[in-house]
């Protein structure tokens, strides 16, 4: 005897070698495959001698294949019903095992058709369901088929229609950008660019770029933040300037100052200017002046929606996407011929001792009487030329006591650091040139950072930014201060520095208070520390009281976009000096690059910001100079492949520690508070590393040779 037999949702069939039990209620039975099972016999749904039981299921699925179910489903009983007596009425007579077996394999698998209610029983399912279930089977059908083609195309090289950018959109912004970047992965499109990536053996990335789904690769690097912080673009849509905005400083008193700014020639939001008086007794009073925003800007407002949904500018390479519209900037940047609204503090110093005897903050108008450019006048203004007679410059007495009580300054602050700042540093510009032809070039120019004009600018924003941390802090109103109460450890991947809403020591740079508030038109902490300068300044509530959860709610949004935005800035700089390296011949060993070998077996190129990984050089130590091919890039990727090409017989430097303190990895008062006005850029390294000294993110600062944070290599 042989059964056919339900087994884990399907149908067997085997010979019969035992039955067990009093009425048979257990079979044991062999397979065609010599495999014995031991069944129930309530699993059996047919007895059967022939045909043999390892023919029976091959011929019933080649009949069942046969019967057309719709016919099957309109000629079966409305109600439930056997198989057996269906296929009695279908094939008009007694059934055969083959027959049974067929009727059943092809009403057992529709299950659309006919729902199961028991062995060998069913029921047809209702008109209405069946139309509905059939309709949803042939747009599955449809879409299957779609993604298919889709797949294909993809494949072919060839981007489906409606994934390109539309014409006037950001190229960066195409419909590929946010199927690869913030995908719907139960989407048709998404499954499409799985599947064909799958079986083209490639990155959905490269698939794309292949397909031409972006103009360039930095399109690529582009569409991966915009995509999530910039999906509808960079641009401010219909923006109207308040009229409050144009009358915030009417009222304000105008200052008997000339102020001037130093800034490098690319920059357009100027926030800060400079002054120097020489009073009656010998006293000299020295101005920090602050583009004051705050003014017209008033939390909660649709300007401050603005700022707080962007909290910073943005800077790449070749761009800058602004925190504020630029009609709102034109009206209080601190442009040459202007009368601008400042928040001032002015310091009164002894000449001699550089003493600060005393300080006052006032709200007001400052004429600003010129724009200082650090690319005009770097080569002019050095230590020699700052303190002889016979060169001349604009400002050259304001700027040399500038630099004289800045270096007092600066001693006073190593004494909280516990040691001298690290002087000398490199740092690179990028300027993206294009050509007549479109064709973009990068250029990479270096520069070191300690000049005069840098020390200048960065010693008076920190003396700013340390004297309103305190103002707030004595008043004992919270604001937004950046905090390192200790040396971050060697090598740590988490800065020490971190933003809390009240006062505490900034060991790296050496104050005992420290809010950023100098760039209010850049960064919107400094927007909000504005705000509350404002309100002490003029004996006013302030916008944020103590333990404010707004205030909380700032710094957490502003530390996640920060790093976002310090992230495509590393990346895009990393892609262009990639670019670089290919626009040069550098690649395939077509020239040597000098290096020099760091820890790790890293070394990092001299004549761009990129460090690279060299297997194999660890017995090298750190400081020796070499010569580097580079074999190949991925500009895709962001990985460069290296090899050691040579080895300059030069002894190592013996502090190491000197050495990496001029890696992106580590940082001081220059690097913290140059802001821009240094005009340098930085690049990040291969590995990601934060902050030696705790401070900025390794990405470093805008490549436009613009306005941002410097950074360092």
């Amino acid at each position: 005897m042989q059964v056919l037999f339900e087994e884990d949702g399907g149908f067997k069939a085997g010979a019969v070698l035992d039955a067990h039990g009093a009425d048979a209620t257990n079979y044991q039975v062999e397979m065609a495959s010599g495999r014995r099972v031991k069944i129930k016999a309530a699993n059996v749904v047919l007895k059967f001698d022939a045909p043999p039981a390892d023919e029976l299921l091959p011929a019933a699925q080649a009949m069942a294949d046969e019967i057309d179910l719709d016919f099957l489903w309109e000629v079966a009983p409305q109600d439930e019903f056997d198989v057996a007596a269906l296929g009695a009425e279908y094939f008009g007579g007694k059934l055969s095992p083959v027959q049974f077996a067929a009727l059943l394999l092809r009403v057992h698998t529709a299950p659309m058709y006919f729902r199961r209610k028991g062995k060998g029983r069913y029921r047809p399912a209702p008109e209405n369901e069946l139309k509905a279930a059939l309709a949803s089977q042939e747009k599955k059908r449809i879409a299957a088929e779609k993604q298919a083609e889709l797949a294909r195309e993809l494949i072919e090289g060839r981007l489906p229609p409606g994934w390109a950018a539309e014409p006037g959109q950001d190229p960066a912004l195409a419909r590929a950008a946010f199927l690869l970047f913030k995908p719907d992965k139960n989407g048709m499109e998404w499954k499409a660019l799985d599947a064909a990536a799958h079986d083209s053996h490639q990155q959905p990335e490269k698939l794309l770029l292949k397909a031409g789904a972006f103009a360039s690769v930095k399109d690529l690097h582009r569409g991966r933040f915009l995509v999530e912080w910039f999906p509808r673009g960079t641009g401010f849509g219909n923006f109207e300037l308040p009229t409050a905005a144009v009358d915030a400083a009417a009222s304000l008193p105008v200052a008997d100052v000339q102020a001037f700014s130093i800034d490098d020639s690319q920059t357009t939001e100027i926030d800060d200017a400079l002054s120097v008086q020489w009073l009656a007794g010998g006293t000299v009073r020295v101005g920090v002046h602050i583009a004051a925003p705050g003014l017209a800007i008033r939390p909660g407002d649709a300007l401050d929606a603005i700022a707080r949904k962007r909290l910073s500018t943005v800077y790449t390479p070749g761009e800058k996407i602004t925190m504020l519209p630029d009609a709102l900037v034109q009206v209080f940047t601190l442009g040459e011929g202007t009368a601008r609204p400042a928040l001032s503090i002015y310091g009164d110093f002894d000449p001699e001792s550089g003493e600060c005897l005393a300080t006052r903050t006032v709200v007001e108008r400052v004429p600003i009487a010129a724009n200082l450019r650090h690319d005009q006048l770097d080569a002019l203004i050095t230590e020699q030329t700052l303190v002889d007679d016979d060169t001349e410059f604009p400002f050259k007495r304001e700027l040399r006591m500038l630099a004289r009580l800045g270096d007092r300054l600066a001693s006073d602050r190593e004494q909280i650091r516990g040691k001298p700042e690290p002087r000398n540093r490199t740092d690179f510009n990028f300027r993206v040139v294009v050509g007549d032809d479109g064709a973009e070039r990068i250029v990479i120019d270096q520069r070191k950072r300690d000049a005069p004009l840098d020390r200048i600018v960065a010693e008076w924003m920190i003396f700013a930014n340390s004297n309103w941390g305190r103002l707030l802090d004595e008043a004992g109103v919270p604001g937004i201060y950046r905090v390192q109460t200790h040396w971050a450890r060697p090598g740590a991947r988490q800065s020490a520095v971190r933003m809390q809403t009240h006062a505490a020591q900034h060991i790296g740079i050496g104050v005992k208070h420290y809010a950023w508030s100098s760039s209010p038109l850049r960064r919107y902490v400094d927007l909000v520390n504005q705000w509350q300068i404002l309100a002490v300044a003029r004996g006013e509530p302030v916008p944020f009281p103590k333990n404010s959860a707004e205030l909380f709610a700032i710094i957490g949004a502003f530390d996640a976009a920060y790093a976002a935005y310090a992230s495509v800035q590393s990346a895009l700089e990393r892609y262009w000096c990639l670019r670089w390296l290919a626009q040069e011949g550098c690649i395939g060993g077509g020239k040597r690059l000098d290096a020099v070998v760091l820890r790790n077996e890293n070394v990092r190129l001299a004549a761009l910001p990129l460090v690279l990984s060299l297997a194999g050089i660890g017995h090298l130590p750190p400081g020796t100079r070499v010569e580097v091919d580079v074999i190949a890039v991925d500009e895709a990727a962001l990985t460069v492949e290296g090899r050691l090409a040579a080895v300059h017989e030069e002894a190592a430097p013996a502090d190491v520690e000197a050495l990496e303190d001029d890696l992106p990895d580590s940082t001081d008062a220059v690097a913290e508070e140059a802001e821009g006005e240094a005009a340098v850029v930085g690049a990040a390294p291969a590995a990601d590393a934060d902050a030696g000294d705790g401070e900025v993110p390794a990405a470093a600062t805008p490549a436009t040779a613009d306005d941002a944070p410097a950074g360092t290599v």
